[in-house]
C-alpha cells in the first residue's frame, strides 16, 4: 500500500487519495461551526474511512458537538481534557479527561461542553453502508440546543436551520493541549 499524499486545504492538511499517511492532530485539516464545536476527521471526500469514523471535537463550555441522536452502530469516545457533559438516554452525566464512554448501537446521546475551557473529545464510530440514524426530539437536550425540532431519520432535516462547517481552526486554538 503507498502512501497518501497530504494536501492543504487552507485550515490544515488531509488526505487527497488512498493509502496509509501519518498527520499531528495540530497540523490536520480542522473545520468549525458556530453551534457544534470544531473538530479534525483525518479523511477526506478524496480518502473517506469507510469502515470506522474518527475525529477530535473541541467543545466550547455550553455547545454541543451535534443533534441528539442516535445510531444503528457502536461508538467510542474518550474525553482528552476538560469538562463536558455527556446526555445519554435522557439523563446528564457529567465528564472529565480520561472518562470514556461505550455507546452500544440505539443509544441516544449527545456531548455539550462544560467547565471554564474547551474540552477535547476523541470520537470513534463503525460505519455501514445501512447505516440507520435517529433524531429525536429530547426536551433535555433542547436545553441546550441540542435537540431536533421533530424526530427524524433524515439528517438533513435534522440539521436544515444550521449553517454548515467551515474549513477553519477554532478561535480558541491557543488554549487547546497541544498549543
Amino acid at each position: 500500500m503507498p502512501e497518501a499524499p497530504l494536501a492543504d486545504s487552507g485550515s490544515g492538511l488531509a488526505p487527497s487519495g488512498a493509502g496509509w499517511f501519518v498527520v499531528n492532530v495540530r497540523d490536520a485539516e480542522w473545520w468549525t461551526s458556530e453551534t457544534f464545536g470544531s473538530g479534525c476527521a483525518f479523511e477526506s471526500r478524496d480518502a473517506w474511512f469507510s469502515e470506522f469514523g474518527i475525529n477530535v471535537s473541541v467543545l466550547e463550555p455550553g455547545s454541543s458537538n451535534c443533534l441528539y441522536h442516535s445510531e444503528s452502530q457502536q461508538e467510542a469516545f474518550l474525553v482528552l481534557s476538560g469538562e463536558c457533559k455527556l446526555l445519554v438516554d435522557g439523563e446528564e452525566r457529567p465528564l472529565r479527561a480520561w472518562d470514556f464512554f461505550h455507546c452500544p448501537a440505539g443509544t441516544e446521546h449527545v456531548f455539550v461542553g462544560a467547565g471554564e475551557a474547551p474540552s477535547v473529545v476523541l470520537m470513534v464510530g463503525a460505519r455501514s453502508p445501512d447505516e440507520k440514524l435517529h433524531y429525536p426530539v429530547s426536551e433535555l437536550a433542547a436545553g441546550y440546543g441540542a435537540s431536533a425540532e421533530e424526530a427524524t431519520a433524515d439528517p438533513k432535516q435534522a440539521y436544515a436551520r444550521f449553517n454548515r462547517p467551515e474549513r477553519a481552526w477554532p478561535p480558541y486554538w491557543d488554549q487547546l493541549p497541544w498549543a
